[in-house]
Parts: C-alpha cells; sequence; structure tokens
C-alpha cells in the first residue's frame, strides 16, 4: 500500500496540471478562432487609400519633410572622446 500511495501523490498534481492547461488552450483557441471572431476593417482605410487623402478630406495639408544634406556639419560642443569638463591637473 504504501508503494501505490507514494505513485498517486507524485502523478495527482501532474493530472491536475496537465488538466489546467489543457483547457487553458482550448478556451484560448476558441476565444481567439471562435466563428464570432471575424477581422474588422477599420473606416480610414475603407474610405481614404492613403494618409494623404484622408488629410485633405478634413482640411489638413500634407507637406513632405526637408531632406538631409549628404554631409552634415559637426555637432557644437566638445567631441565624444573629450571630457566635458577637463579636470585641472
Amino acid at each position: 500500500m504504501n508503494r501505490t500511495h507514494s505513485m498517486w501523490t507524485l502523478r495527482s498534481p501532474l493530472v491536475i496540471a496537465m488538466a489546467v492547461a489543457v483547457v487553458g488552450v482550448l478556451g484560448m483557441l476558441l476565444v481567439d478562432h471562435g466563428p464570432w471572431n471575424k477581422p474588422h476593417l477599420q473606416t480610414a482605410e475603407v474610405h481614404y487609400p492613403s494618409t494623404k487623402a484622408a488629410a485633405n478630406a478634413v482640411g489638413a495639408t500634407v507637406t513632405p519633410t526637408t531632406e538631409k544634406p549628404a554631409i552634415e556639419p559637426d555637432a557644437p560642443g566638445p567631441k565624444p572622446a573629450q571630457p566635458a569638463n577637463p579636470v585641472p591637473q
């Protein structure tokens, strides 16, 4: 009796944990992929094909960003290798 009792003591938490895991996975699959979960279209994507068209519809203007020059000037201030406050010696 002692040997069978120890086997049930070890197996019962494992069986309960497996049952909870299986029920949880099935529940997630049912909620995520159920027949009531259909993809919804967003209204902005349906009415306007681009951001510019949507902005023009509400009266906003779209301006392009300025391009960066090919060679950027050096940033003001100390170089990264130089300390910000030099230590006097």
